[in-house]
């Protein structure tokens, strides 16, 4: 199949699943094969397009007109190839983990829930394939948009408060910076079109860089970089597999993704080193990493805990985009991928446990992993994966991004890295510790997992997070191709 009929076809084919489980709503069993039927599909169409990436024969198909200089473009490149393979992967995973768990917790407006989560995988093939920053604009507000009701899909107060939140953030730092800094970098470049080394000429002054980079690095609120983060603890009302889809799949995802494809494709690296625009910006990222894990260790809520520690995971890629070398966005290209497996593990056994134990804070898992042995193994592998821990696939990632702040003489965010590894075992690996080492207080005995499609959908990303350390080959050419 040829780019020009797979680009669209690959935003095509999630849009048509969400209409069909709407109009299948009716048969649970119906409705979820179409989902699952959508997802191998679209993995499908997504993998045809991998030669193109690797060989750097980007294919452009214009899919409208508008104004001169501004079309809703797609194309293929390696960093979109990247982050398309990984949602379109973990789609079919979250969705067979969502089976088990939305019928196990007997959750109410499943319909509306995977035709929702369509339409956001939709978004995000949107913006993995946007050929330039116009289109990604427009993709990325659909995403904000059709995700608000998976996050206010309880229906509560709470969970209501939580979307307020969520958009209010999202919107607001889209609107005020990002659409700013779009408009400002379209009326001095007359372009913004996605190009190697950028669209910057090379006299441009030193304190426009500087600004616009600063405004496109806070307004893709979705990085969450502090102070704008806290959109991502108040969303995790919402069911687990939109926890898994907000923190490893899409949304998160779809922020740093943004970052690195501007750094790249908008400013260049060298235009960012000549400017400077990079130094200040990169001690906010390294401030977000350590403040977020030493927040995550104050959480007794499981899934408040995983949040922040998401928030400090992001803060690694974002530094990785900001220290502008080949090193940097290697290793931040490479942990988008290994943090994405790592945690979305860590979010199916948080609500494994709730299925299974109705047990939300970390205080009340003593004993629990002779219960659910088999969570509480995947818990551990996804924890080692981010910490970074040999053999598993989080090892490569900070490995490069550590090599990154040496190679520019950054020490004290060397320190950050290792200081933060370091805070992960802290928050992370007491978790499982307490479920297996100490003794249970009034637990019921036997074992008791959660349903089989939850431990399947577990399985297969622990099993990743393993053999990504072995076989890292591909993700470390799409984004070593990605940083030149």
């Amino acid at each position: 199949m040829s780019p020009e009929t797979a680009l669209p076809l690959a935003l095509a084919a999630p849009a048509l699943g969400a209409v069909l489980v709407a109009l299948t709503g009716r048969w649970p069993n119906l409705r979820e094969s179409v989902t699952l039927v959508t997802g191998v599909a679209l993995l499908g169409l997504v993998a045809t397009l991998v030669p193109e990436a690797l060989a750097g024969d980007a294919q452009r198909v214009v899919l409208a007109e508008t104004l001169p200089g501004l079309s809703i473009a797609l194309s293929v490149e390696p960093l979109g190839m990247l982050f398309a393979l990984i949602a379109s992967f973990l789609w079919i995973v979250t969705s067979i983990y969502s089976i088990g768990y939305m019928r196990g917790h007997h959750e109410k407006n499943q319909t509306r829930f995977y035709a929702a989560f369509a339409v956001a995988i939709a978004s995000t093939m949107g913006i993995a394939f946007a050929d330039n920053m116009f289109t990604l604009f427009l993709f990325y507000e659909a995403l904000t948009i059709s995700t608000y009701p998976l996050v206010t899909h309880a229906g509560t107060e709470a969970a209501r408060r939580g979307g307020r939140i969520y958009l209010g953030i999202l919107i607001s730092t889209s609107i005020l910076f990002q659409l700013f800094a779009i408009a400002w970098t379209y009326s001095v470049t007359g372009t913004l079109d996605f190009t190697e080394g950028g669209v910057f000429a090379a006299d441009s002054p030193a304190w426009l860089i500087a600004v616009l980079y600063a405004l496109f690095v806070f307004g893709i609120g979705k990085a969450a970089l502090m102070p704008f983060h806290r959109w991502l603890p108040a969303a995790m009302v919402a069911p687990t597999p939109v926890s898994a889809l907000l923190h490893a799949v899409a949304v998160v995802k779809a922020g740093v993704f943004t970052v690195l494809k501007v750094t790249v494709y908008l400013f260049g690296l060298e235009t960012i080193q000549n400017a400077a625009a990079n130094e200040w910006l990169l001690y906010v990222a390294g401030a977000t990493i350590l403040i977020a894990s030493l927040v995550a260790m104050t959480k007794d809520n499981l899934k408040a805990r995983l949040a922040y520690s998401t928030v400090s995971q992001l803060g690694y890629i974002v530094l990785g985009a900001l220290l502008a070398t080949e090193l940097g966005v290697l290793g931040g290209g490479m942990h988008i991928a290994t943090h994405a497996f790592g945690k979305i593990t860590l979010f199916f056994a948080a609500g494994a446990i709730m299925v299974a134990a109705h047990k939300t804070e970390v205080s009340e898992l003593d004993g629990l992993g002779r219960r659910m042995p088999l969570t509480f193994a995947a818990f551990t592998i996804g924890s080692l994966s981010i910490i970074g821990l040999p053999p598993f696939a989080g090892l490569w990632s900070k490995w490069y991004l550590a090599l990154a702040t040496i190679e520019t003489g950054q020490w004290l965010l060397l320190g950050v890295l290792l200081l933060s590894s370091l805070l992960n075992i802290a928050y992370l690996l007491v978790i499982p510790m307490r479920a297996f080492f100490l003794r249970p207080d009034g637990m019921a005995s036997g074992r008791k997992e959660a349903p089989a499609a939850c431990l399947i959908a577990m399985g297969i990303t622990s099993a990743a997070c393993v053999i990504l350390f072995f076989y890292p080959d591909f993700l470390y050419r799409l984004a070593a191709a990605v940083a030149g």
